[in-house]
């Protein structure tokens, strides 16, 4: 039986990237397998995902909807990153909501804002940078020195990035998976918009709402449109087209519309609802906030020189993996990615899978992820100059 470990460790004193400290660094981590000495693999959740990255024993660390076990086909016993070879870890970010520290997060005496003891926005501003420093801290609680890899998807992606910017030696396989150095203006854009529907709902309260109601309405609008972000066109005609929804919206409403009865409520706006009805009851606005912030102000490049520059020093081996129904991070930027990699004379492989499901491929194309994600772990690179599409 896969040994699971879910717990949170105080890492002490951090200071970060903006310059502010905090007297006490909480991260939240699920452990998976045992460790050899060379078969850590650190797996980087999305922007609101949790550590809980696969379903084995009682492990959920409290996670609902789609942050409990959020690549439980990937990650386990026998699965591609599987548990039974690999001592898998991945750790809740600071900034997030799943145990570490965040503005949702307790602060000491004095340091909160109202009442309620939280840092709301009083929490140090975080990066990317942050979250891979974080880890190390983690991962040096753990005895683990290097990583046999590091994994993840979308943001966590970017994480995944940095790690080898940051840590070049510390690293000897780096998967990047529906990601990019940067986000285009677009998605910048519509971060910014996801933002402000959250500062103009009417509970917001300038981010000191945790001893009153929250600000429900503004975040669910900002799930909508990240929801919208993550699917591609074809997948949104393929399951929803015009249709009509049956019943009535069971309160999922956001807000209330006496109009609504005169015209159609269709299936889109059904799903919309309810996605948005379930995060705005695991998630927090302040944390929703933050961690769009982190990976808009991400950029692999910064202070770096270029890409390929930042990637220099790495001397281990990269797969990138990219959907062609991914408008969020195209086939197109993780081409770039790729290029970095080979001008840095890192050996690397770039999969194409042919999917009309949009950035929300990494999760649901597991059969497309997993064969390749298994053998880059066993084998490294295969084909040092290759570009594979998955059809």
């Amino acid at each position: 039986m896969t040994r699971v470990t879910a717990e949170t460790v105080s890492l002490g004193e951090f200071t970060f990237e903006c310059g502010e400290t905090i007297p006490d660094l909480a991260i939240a981590y699920e452990a998976y397998g045992e460790f050899d000495g060379e078969n850590a693999v650190l797996v980087c959740h999305a922007l609101t995902g949790s550590q809980n990255v696969a379903d084995i024993g009682d492990a959920t660390s409290g996670q609902a909807g789609q942050a409990a076990a959020w690549w439980h086909d990937i990650v386990g016993p026998g699965k591609p990153i599987d548990t039974n070879e690999y001592y898998v870890v991945c750790a809740n970010v600071p900034g997030s909501c799943y145990g570490s520290s965040g503005p949702a997060s307790h602060a000491p005496d004095g340091r909160g804002a109202g009442e309620h003891g939280r840092w709301g926005p009083a929490f140090p501003a975080v990066t990317v940078g942050d979250w891979t420093r974080a880890q190390r801290r983690l991962l040096d609680a753990l005895g683990v020195d290097r990583l046999h890899a590091v994994v993840g998807g979308s943001v966590g992606g970017m994480n995944a990035l940095e790690w080898v910017a940051r840590y070049p030696s510390d690293v000897d396989l780096v998967a990047p998976v529906a990601t990019a150095p940067r986000l285009d203006t677009q998605c910048l854009s519509l971060d910014a918009v996801a933002r402000r529907a959250i500062r103009s709902d009417s509970n917001w309260n300038g981010g000191n709402y945790y001893d009153r109601q929250p600000p429900r309405d503004g975040l669910a609008l900002a799930r909508q449109l990240g929801h919208i972000m993550y699917l591609s066109k074809e997948s949104m005609d393929r399951k929803f087209g015009r249709r009509e929804a049956d019943g009535d919206t069971d309160g999922h409403d956001f807000p209330a519309d006496p109009a609504r009865e005169r015209f159609a409520y269709r299936d889109v706006e059904s799903y919309l609802d309810y996605q948005a009805a379930s995060f705005v009851k695991r998630f927090d606005a302040n944390a929703y906030l933050y961690l769009t912030r982190a990976m808009d102000a991400y950029d692999l490049a910064d202070g770096r020189g270029s890409t390929a520059e930042a990637l220099v020093d790495f001397e281990g081996e990269a797969l990138v993996i990219s959907f062609t129904g991914d408008w969020h991070f195209t086939v197109e930027q993780a081409d770039c990615l790729t290029a970095a990699f080979r001008e840095s004379d890192t050996p690397v492989t770039h999969r194409v899978v042919e999917s009309d499901h949009g950035h929300d491929a990494f999760l649901v194309e597991t059969d497309a992820v997993g064969p390749p994600l298994a053998r880059f772990l066993a084998n490294g690179v295969e084909n040092r100059t290759q570009c594979v599409a998955d059809r």
